[in-house]
This record gives C-alpha cells, sequence and structure tokens, in this order.
C-alpha cells in the first residue's frame, strides 16, 4: 500500500484542490467504511488506504513532502510524536499509520473528522455527531463542536461546554473548562482524554474530542496566519495620500497611504496577523487598497475633473496597457 499513489487511490489529479480531494475522500469513503461493509476484509483494506492517502494530501506540509520525496517524504511529518499528538490533551491533528495514541482505529478519527455525524446510529454531545466505534476495552469517543469569534481564535479564549455522556450504565450530564490556545485554525481538534463515556466492563473511558468552529468576521479575513482586511479609500486620498487608522486583531494602526496609490494595492503590518501555533512568531496583517469613485458628482466637481483631465499625463498602468495592445494589434497584422 505504501508504494502506491496516493492520488491514483483517491482518483484525483496531482493539482487537485484540498475540496476536490476531500470530495474525492468522501465518496470513497462512504462506499468502503466497515460500517458499510461488515466482515468485508477487502473493504477494510481499502478504507485504511483511501484514508492514508487522505491523511497525506489533506495536510499541506506533508502533500507538499510527499510530491518531492513519495511516501517516505510524508512519512516524515507523520507519527504519534508530532506537535499536536500526546495523551494529555492538546491537539489530536492526523497521526501516521499503525495504531493511533487512543487505543483504537487510526482511521476513525480522520474519518470523523470529514463526516461528523453520517454514520453511526448513536447520539453525540451538544452541537456535536455521534459517537465514533472503538475497542470494547476503551470507552466511546464523543465529539462536540464549539463555536468561536474570529477574534478568540486569534486572541485564545477559554470556554465552558455542557455534554451528555455515560458513565458505568447510566447518562450524566457533564461540564468542562476547554482552553482554546491562541492560533488555533477552523476545524482544529482539542482533545480531552478521558473524558468521553465509559467503558462497559470496567475499561478506560474514551476521549473528549472538541472541534473549533470559526465564526465569519465582518472585516478580517484569514489567510494561514495572515489576516486580510480590505480597505476602501476615496480617489483623492489615493491620488493625494493620506494616513488612515485601521483596526487589527488586538487594536488599531496607523497606514500610510503614499500619493498615487492604485486600487488592489497591499501594504503589510508586520505581526499584526495570527500568532503561530506553538509560539514562534505571528502572521501579518495585509491591507489590499480598494479605490472608491463617487457614483455621482456636482456640476462644480465636473467642472474641475475636466480641468484637471486635460493636463493629465498618461498613468504607468495606463500606458503599459496600451503598448500591449499597440503590440497586440502589430501582430494580428
Amino acid at each position: 500500500m505504501s508504494k502506491k499513489d496516493f492520488y491514483s487511490i483517491l482518483g484525483v489529479a496531482r493539482s487537485a484542490s484540498p475540496e476536490e480531494i476531500k470530495k474525492a475522500y468522501r465518496k470513497l469513503a462512504m462506499q468502503y467504511h466497515p460500517d458499510k461493509n461488515p466482515g468485508d476484509k477487502k473493504a477494510e483494506e481499502k478504507f485504511k488506504e483511501i484514508s492514508e492517502a487522505y491523511d497525506t494530501l489533506s495536510d499541506t506540509k506533508k502533500r507538499e513532502m510527499y510530491d518531492q520525496f513519495g511516501h517516505a517524504g510524508a512519512q516524515g511529518f507523520g507519527g504519534a510524536g508530532g506537535p499536536f499528538g500526546g495523551a494529555g490533551g492538546g491537539f489530536g491533528g492526523f497521526g501516521g499509520a499503525g495504531r493511533s495514541q487512543a487505543g483504537g482505529d487510526p482511521f476513525q478519527d480522520i474519518f470523523g473528522d470529514v463526516f461528523g455525524d453520517i454514520f453511526g446510529a448513536g447520539r453525540g454531545p451538544g452541537a456535536g455527531g455521534p459517537r465514533t466505534r472503538r475497542q470494547q476495552s476503551k470507552g466511546t469517543d464523543l465529539r462536540y463542536t464549539l463555536n468561536i469569534s474570529f477574534e478568540d481564535s486569534a486572541l485564545g479564549c477559554e470556554k465552558v461546554i455542557s455534554f451528555m455522556r455515560q458513565r458505568g450504565n447510566k447518562e450524566e450530564s457533564a461540564k468542562l473548562s476547554v482552553n482554546v490556545p491562541a492560533g488555533v485554525k477552523e476545524g482544529q481538534r482539542l482533545k480531552l482524554a478521558g473524558e468521553g463515556d465509559a467503558a462497559p466492563g470496567g475499561g478506560s473511558p474514551g476521549d473528549l474530542y472538541v472541534i473549533v468552529n470559526i465564526q465569519d468576521h465582518p472585516l478580517f479575513k484569514r489567510s494561514e496566519n495572515d489576516v486580510t482586511l480590505d480597505l476602501p479609500i476615496i480617489y483623492t486620498d489615493a491620488i493625494l495620500g493620506t494616513n488612515i487608522e485601521v483596526p487589527t486583531l488586538t487594536g488599531k494602526a496607523m497606514i500610510r497611504i503614499p500619493p498615487g496609490t492604485h486600487s488592489g494595492q497591499t501594504f503589510r503590518l508586520k505581526g499584526k496577523g495570527f500568532p503561530k501555533l506553538g509560539g514562534f512568531g505571528s502572521g501579518d496583517m495585509l491591507v489590499r487598497i480598494l479605490v472608491d469613485t463617487p457614483p455621482h458628482l456636482s456640476a462644480r466637481q465636473k467642472e474641475l475633473i475636466e480641468e484637471l483631465s486635460k493636463g493629465a499625463e498618461t498613468t504607468p498602468l495606463v500606458k503599459s496597457f496600451q503598448e500591449k495592445v499597440a503590440q497586440l494589434m502589430r501582430n494580428r497584422k
């Protein structure tokens, strides 16, 4: 299995987008999942194969290493010793091949992240999905979807969650405090070890996986660890230049708009983005300028602009475009 082409296994091109890869995995996993094929060893092996392929291709760094060095390169990023593994909690993430740290099916966590409550007949805690099937020696793992604000994902926060779980033979209401680290990403799993259902026969309890859902922000967007902001300015400020105060994740900052700024020009505020997980610096804030022209002008304004246009020189972008058009026309003759 390890020598096969992961792209061929999922039936996607090497240039496939993350969404195309996820869609392909979803389709195949629904077809070959053990719950759909009880006792079918071939289906089980096929499911493990496509899960290993998805584990690698859904992770940006693993995919880059796989594209460069093949399966050996992808293995360099896997394994249980990654930065978000460990039995004491923290982030679940995708592990390498072999047994999971929770002691059950290592592909179950991957499947659960993609499908939520498509499979499984049990109930999930809070806004989460179904129980996942585990070995009898371990209790059932539970999932909980935690909604947080854009700012909370950047700065970190502590949230109290309530959910139902099985302890012994009784269903109980549980309340836990969850520490969300600064820089957490959409869909990241926070693992609370031993906080799932109790195991039948006195085994170790299952774990609780808190899935982070980040709400959209009216102004900001995230790109990896950078934050982007579209900043509209009036055309006179673009021509003459100005200083503008802009919001950031933690407050405000002053940005200098130089004379002659054009629409689409981007300015970078260093260190004003998301903190990198692990505490190794922060991303930047990227401010993209949108020059906003007025839809209506007074007669006096039109008169002044017409006067200005009579002596206006051709701007660099317009001049470059005109030269390219002229060259295109000459080539067509």
